[in-house]
């Protein structure tokens, strides 16, 4: 195992894949959805002995969708705290969920964490906000750069942006302050 860890942005499909993370994939399209509900496991069994150990109540949703594991925590008063200021906390318990995976199963896990519907939530708010800032793009003809977000808000507006025909939108500048610019298509 590396003692480096590679992040790679959701909307970043051109990264070759070092040999290791070739295997993992590999392992994956061999194994399919068991991996993945393994993955679940692993990390619903992590974020129980955290929900315990913060003495919060929380119901945990273990699934399978579109290639990877999504855990999901609802139910409990205080898992608002959980999530934080704009999903600050929310993202990294989810790095440290996909550590945790990945210290049990060798191999990095692109698992997707929500809690309390928050991401979810988000995800909507996000549609609206790239097809909403699209079409007034395609009116005013020009640019608009949006608000640095993270690498799931980021894949959320370019895919929302996508659905709408004479605009395109790429990501400019490094995290944190990495964010979606919406232009007119030449």
């Amino acid at each position: 195992m590396s003692e480096t860890i590679d992040t790679i942005d959701a909307d970043q499909d051109d990264v070759t894949p070092e040999p290791a993370a070739a295997e993992a994939g590999e392992q994956k399209a061999g194994g399919g959805d068991d991996i993945l509900v393994q993955e679940g496991d692993i990390a619903g069994d992590y974020l129980e002995r955290l929900l315990d150990l913060l003495d919060y109540d929380g119901d945990i949703d273990l699934d399978v969708e579109a290639g990877r594991a999504i855990v999901s925590i609802d139910g409990g008063e205080d898992l608002e705290k959980l999530v934080g200021p704009r999903g600050t906390v929310l993202e990294a318990l989810q790095e440290l969920t996909r550590l945790a995976v990945q210290q049990e199963t060798g191999s990095r896990s692109r698992l997707m964490l929500d809690i309390a519907g928050w991401r979810a939530d988000r995800r909507e708010e996000l549609k609206e906000l790239g097809r909403s800032t699209a079409e007034s793009v395609l009116k005013s003809g020009e640019r608009v750069r949006l608000q640095p977000m993270s690498p799931f808000e980021r894949k959320v507006v370019h895919d929302a942006v996508a659905t709408v025909s004479g605009v395109t939108s790429e990501s400019e500048g490094e995290d944190p302050k990495r964010r979606v610019v919406i232009f007119p298509e030449s």
